[in-house]
């Protein structure tokens, strides 16, 4: 859309009968920028390559990728909290590399990263129920209790039926300068807002699903400083678990020794 310049268009800036001046339509309002505090730190299986993370009555369940011939493979598994203990697992075939999970109806969903590929896995027991094939790659995956929605590295995220994986919408997300926010990765859906992880940074965006505007950047940059400081395999953020009856947040990164319970407040 044009702008309308006071040079262009018959004179200078007009003021409102109140004496304010009318606000310039071409202004960018920055997005907030937050930062955290640390409520408390779990343990994580330094071992786990982390592609999706979910909170779901009282346990975690973890998303890993990796391949056959890696050094970690990929897997669905449920996750004691406060151990890090492996409750149950479910390992992918060698040709497949897992990537983002979401919960739905008693149901875990699971993205395979360029197989076009996705699982559904009964939640009872984490046994494979059926699939679907998708265009594109497979990164993040999360819910809003009706649909899923999956990110594919792009700064794109389709709304899908979880009965057939068919796209019933796209969500552009952009930044305040209008620019592509590109490679979401991790979602998880926070209080009607998409969270996602951007993919090698520190950051965590918060996204209005309705029209994929930037509500919000969280820096994360120095747990994941300190994190790395201590653990020289640890690779990037990513991993993001919102249990709601708490209204409790976490957050872990592939091949971390730890997962963080964080508080997230106005920079």
């Amino acid at each position: 859309m044009a702008a309308c310049f006071a040079a262009s268009c018959g004179g200078p800036q007009t003021t409102a009968n109140n004496g304010n001046k009318i606000a310039n339509s071409n202004t960018k309002t920055p997005v907030p920028s937050y930062s955290y505090d640390i409520v408390k730190t779990y343990p994580h299986d330094p071992a786990a390559f982390t592609q999706g993370l979910v909170f779901h009555d009282g346990a975690f369940y973890e998303g890993t990728g990796g391949r056959g011939s890696d050094t970690f493979h990929s897997s669905l598994r449920k996750v004691e909290i406060e151990t890090g203990k492996v409750l149950q697992k479910h390992d992918l075939a060698p040709d497949y590399f897992g990537e983002g999970i979401t919960i739905l109806n008693d149901k875990v969903f699971e993205l395979t990263w360029r197989e076009h590929t996705a699982f559904v896995y009964s939640l009872a027991d984490l046994k494979p129920q059926k699939e679907f094939k998708y265009s594109g790659e497979g990164w993040g995956l999360t819910t809003d209790g009706t649909l899923l929605y999956m990110s594919d590295g792009t700064h794109v995220i389709r709304a899908l039926d979880p009965e057939t994986f068919e796209t019933k919408r796209t969500i552009v997300v952009n930044d305040e300068r209008g620019s592509p926010v590109m490679q979401l990765n991790e979602l998880e859906w926070v209080k009607g807002e998409i969270w996602a992880n951007i993919w090698q940074t520190g950051t965590i965006v918060r996204i209005d699903p309705a029209n994929g505007k930037l509500l919000g950047r969280v820096d994360l940059g120095p747990v994941v400083e300190e994190e790395q400081s201590q653990n020289d395999k640890a690779d990037v953020l990513n991993g993001i678990a919102y249990d709601e009856a708490t209204d409790r947040l976490f957050v872990t990164g592939k091949l971390w020794r730890r997962l963080f319970e964080i508080k997230v407040k106005p920079k």
